[in-house]
């Protein structure tokens, strides 16, 4: 069988998105979103290892990765979780399992609950679920950049994560 990873390019709306696929088409899928500030490319060697009797996909986000940095996009928790629906109906995927961790919790979450009938289980490990009374001080940098204007905001966060 064959386990290798393959590199694929998909349009999702205006964004131009790079993701990583494994695993035979008619195989249950399993969706990863990445965590911050990573890529699809966390995920380079758990695919192959798990090929064999999943159908793996692995997006990178706007502004992550090989994806588009659209000016336009909407960079919030609900902003990702909406093009990750976009993503999984632009594909086709009609029901996956979510493996949830780190800042793809939030985002993984939301999508659940706008395609609940669509994910038939959530993996979820040291899942971060920010909600604003739960914020607390490891995400005080970045909440204190959602005020800002959009450039501002782009530009303090790419100096977090140089």
């Amino acid at each position: 069988m064959d386990t290798r990873v393959r590199h694929r390019r998909i349009q999702v709306g205006d964004v131009d998105t790079f993701y990583r696929e494994a695993g035979p088409a008619q195989a249950p899928v399993l969706l990863l979103p990445h965590g911050y500030p990573c890529s699809s490319y966390e995920f380079r060697n758990l695919m192959p290892r798990l090929a064999d009797r999943w159908r793996l996909i692995a997006p990178d986000y706007p502004g992550a990765g090989y994806s588009a940095t659209p000016e336009s996009f909407d960079y919030s928790f609900d902003g990702y979780a909406a093009f990750l629906d976009e993503f999984a109906r632009t594909l086709r995927l009609e029901r996956y399992v979510l493996y949830l961790h780190d800042f793809g919790s939030p985002i993984g979450t939301r999508l659940a609950i706008r395609a609940p009938g669509r994910v038939v289980a959530l993996v979820i490990q040291n899942g971060d679920i920010p909600y604003e009374d739960a914020l607390g001080p490891k995400y005080a940098e970045i909440e204190s950049t959602w005020t800002l204007p959009a450039d501002e905001m782009r530009a303090k966060l790419a100096e977090a994560i140089q």
